[in-house]
């Protein structure tokens, strides 16, 4: 009889690309995998390896008002009453939560029934969501080294695994790194995700405009931009005669990070995880008003080791970003060896190492049969 585990992931890219890179690990070994997510799941969900979609009520914290929390109770509530039935319908043998309140239920769900649990945290600092389940789950993997080490209730049940990534930053990253030829093409791709991609389409242009017309003849330029800044970021790059490709989404996006010289973009886990799996040098502007600064700590994976440029966004101006693409333009070495620190941080085997966790959890049902087996 084959076994299911349940995913459970909020309904943005940053969470479902790694769920799916692990439900694709699990049918390797092969476990059916079933999807419980938000209503957002659908434009990330559509390729999904899930026998099943479950679509379960939840709500973030919007507020602190008693409407606002209201608001997000009965959603939770709601969520965990249908949880509960589908838990008990579906009978998974773990559930694995990867972020996001849509998470929370299910996972609550599967502590109050003795399901084996398993979350999984991105970020280089634990989310909310995740925060609120963790002393209730059975493990934890992590993203990162050490982020819950200095937790003497957390730290024994967590085992660091890598981000796991899509098959698509796998396949780009067999591609090398191809170093701008002095005088040639400077491929640049900007991006800043559902976040981040306004002060993306405020300072790329400006910057790209106070660069000297040679470089700026040089340039390849592909850029994430909203819907309501397109019109005006392609208009500069037209005026500017530079090529530039401008789209609101890109879902081959890691094939382009593997053509780039240099990615400018924010920090999420999944960004970093992919420019360090493919060896991509970077520079990295932390969305700043996160309230858990989970961008500022992934960013400085990198830049720690000298693989990304991290700059607050109050650093982040045309003049700024101007001075540094004309010394990365004139020093093409520089972009080499950042691309070599890079890769250095990559773990393309972040998927397996969660996949095994699973199994174990699933068979065992303990924390303590695999501690520190894959660390």
């Amino acid at each position: 009889m084959t076994q299911i585990v349940l995913l459970a992931a909020g309904g943005t890219g940053g969470h479902l690309f790694p769920a799916e890179a692990l439900a694709a690990s699990l049918g390797r070994r092969g476990f059916d995998v079933d999807l419980a997510t938000d209503a957002r799941a659908a434009r990330y969900a559509g390729h999904f390896p899930a026998r099943e979609l479950h679509v379960l009520p939840a709500d973030t914290v919007r507020g602190r008002s008693p409407v606002a929390l209201a608001r997000t109770g009965f959603a939770l509530a709601s969520g965990l009453v249908s949880s509960l039935a589908l838990l008990k319908r579906v009978k998974p043998v773990a559930v694995v939560g990867f972020g996001g309140y849509p998470t929370v239920p299910p996972l609550l769900a599967a502590a109050l029934l003795g399901v084996p649990t398993l979350i999984h945290e991105a970020n280089g600092v634990m989310g909310r969501a995740n925060r609120m389940l963790a002393r209730r789950v059975t493990a934890i993997a992590t993203g990162f080294p050490g982020i819950v080490a200095a937790d003497p209730a957390l730290a024994p049940k967590a085992v660091w695994t890598g981000n796991p990534l899509r098959p698509s930053a796998i396949a780009a990253a067999a591609t090398p790194y191809d170093p701008p030829l002095p005088g040639g093409e400077l491929r640049l791709l900007v991006f800043g995700g559902s976040q981040g991609a306004r002060v993306m389409s405020d300072v790329v242009p400006e910057a790209i405009e106070r660069l000297d017309a040679d470089l700026r003849s040089r340039l390849v330029l592909t850029q994430q931009a909203r819907e309501e800044d397109l019109e005006r970021v392609k208009a500069t790059y037209a005026r500017l005669g530079v090529r530039a490709l401008v789209a609101p989404f890109f879902d081959d996006l890691p094939a382009r990070m593997a053509l780039a010289h240099l990615v400018v973009a924010r920090s999420g886990a999944g960004t970093v995880a992919e420019l360090a799996a493919i060896g991509r040098p970077s520079i990295l502007v932390p969305l700043p008003h996160a309230l858990d600064q989970d961008q500022a700590a992934n960013a400085r994976s990198l830049g720690d080791v000298g693989g990304a440029l991290v700059l607050r966004q109050v650093e982040f101006d045309p003049d700024r970003l101007a001075l540094e693409l004309h010394s990365f333009a004139s020093e093409p070495r520089s972009l080499t060896l950042m691309a070599d620190k890079a890769r250095s941080q990559g773990v393309l085997d972040a998927a397996e190492r969660l996949g095994d966790l699973v199994r174990h959890l699933a068979a065992k049902g303990a924390v303590a049969t695999f501690q520190g087996k894959l660390a």
